[in-house]
């Protein structure tokens, strides 16, 4: 049912804003899903004819996490993907040319055509990209969303994962340390069931995964990831509750993916019987179906937007296949960072300043260099974090030198 409570949940508590959504949000909330489906759909085709190379992993059966959880997310907030992140990017509002552009490796993509499928990165809408390592995109959202606390930005940063990552040392990590320091990420587990091709089942003695993360200090819930509003509902409560400084929130988006792994798996853990028991709860088909039993919409409104959708995909296309290939004198651009000026390197007035430094320091033993600096050991060496006392009024002369994150009060 649309909009029907998490599973086996905590409540919400008392603070949560109740979601009100009508007619027209949610004919755009079908839309988003419908527009990624399309899009992948679109992207297969394109596979198959080798437009597109090297890996290709899609989220048909998943769109409703992704939708669900952008609502919730302004601007200045960040999202960290996985490698099955078109949906995810389509949602926070990376450009569909720019997207498809990159998905055919060319230089009008959002990454020059560097990235492809799994490394969509769009720094305008601070989609941290596609992340090719199972939980690898964990520590980097835990930094992230640590950096954005300390210069006071009031963002969020949304990680999503599948549940294999959980199994993962840094997935413990990662919590640990956002628990402690109080950050400011929603964590986002798509549970789909199947790690790779891995039953959960078969995987994990804990099922529940909401549950590992309690286990870690960080308040969780399941939520039901076939359904948007449900999953914009449970998003909502806890990017509030982030916001206000109560530190990290964790939902466990329970969903399943339609199609395989990736285009070379032949799935053979797991029966076409399942598979179809399952697209009866498809989130795309579930909602178009609400939409008209109940009266928000009728059918040439949703052909409209049907007609919308399939418009920007073949525009899409076509801007990516008449985009260009990055020449092959440019391949080794970006391998060291440029500066202002498009030189390699630091600015000439950085180079200046740290030359005299770097001469000295290289004329000096390990020995003589912590002699000079008066330190009797190298942990002593390393200077202080500035103003840490001032940011954080918990914070103490020993964190300072030991450089670790303030003290963030209660």
């Amino acid at each position: 049912m649309i909009g029907e409570a998490a599973p086996d949940g905590p409540a919400a508590g008392p603070d949560a804003p109740k979601l009100h959504l009508d007619h027209v949000r949610l004919q755009q909330m079908w839309g988003a899903m419908l527009r990624i489906r399309r899009f992948e759909a679109r992207c297969v085709e394109l596979y198959q004819a080798q437009q597109i190379r090297g890996f290709l992993h899609l989220c048909d059966g998943q769109e409703a996490v992704a939708v669900g959880v952008a609502a919730t997310l302004e601007p200045r907030d960040a999202i960290v993907a996985t490698y099955r992140e078109h949906g995810q990017a389509l949602a926070r509002g990376v450009p569909m040319k720019a997207l498809m552009a990159e998905m055919l490796g060319r230089l009008e993509g959002c990454c020059r055509g560097r990235g492809g499928s799994m490394h969509v990165f769009d720094a305008a809408t601070r989609f941290v990209g596609g992340n090719a390592i199972v939980g690898g995109g964990l520590p980097l959202a835990a930094g992230l969303a640590f950096a954005d606390q300390r210069l006071g930005r009031g963002a969020v940063t949304a990680c999503l994962f599948g549940e294999g990552a959980t199994g993962e040392g840094v997935f413990h990590e990662t919590l640990n340390l956002a628990a402690l320091w109080r950050l400011p990420v929603l964590f986002v587990c798509e549970n789909n069931l199947y790690s790779m091709g891995m039953p959960w089942a078969q995987a994990d003695a804990q099922q529940e995964v909401w549950r590992k993360a309690q286990a870690l200090g960080v308040p969780a819930e399941p939520v039901d990831g076939m359904d948007p509003v449900a999953v914009q509902a449970a998003a909502a409560r806890a990017v509030t509750r982030i916001r206000a400084g109560a530190g990290p929130r964790f939902l466990e988006c329970r969903t399943y993916r339609f199609r395989a792994h990736s285009m070379f798996d032949a799935q053979t853990y797991r029966t076409r019987e399942e598979v179809e028991q399952w697209r009866a709860h498809d989130p795309v088909e579930r909602l178009h179906r609400w939409l008209l039993d109940n009266h928000q919409a009728d059918a040439a409104t949703l052909a409209r937007i049907e007609a919308e959708v399939d418009a920007e995909i073949a525009a899409a296309v076509a801007f990516a296949q008449s985009g260009t290939l990055e020449p092959v004198g440019d391949l080794e651009r970006f391998v060291l960072a440029e500066g202002p000026d498009g030189n390699v390197g630091p600015a000439p007035a950085t180079a200046a300043a740290i030359a005299p430094a770097e001469a000295e320091a290289g004329r000096a033993g390990p020995a003589e260099a912590l002699a000079g600096s008066g330190a009797s050991s190298p942990a002593d060496a390393i200077p202080p974090r500035p103003g840490l006392a001032e940011a954080a009024p918990g914070a103490t002369a020993a964190d300072s030198a030991s450089c670790r994150a303030p003290r963030v009060p209660a």
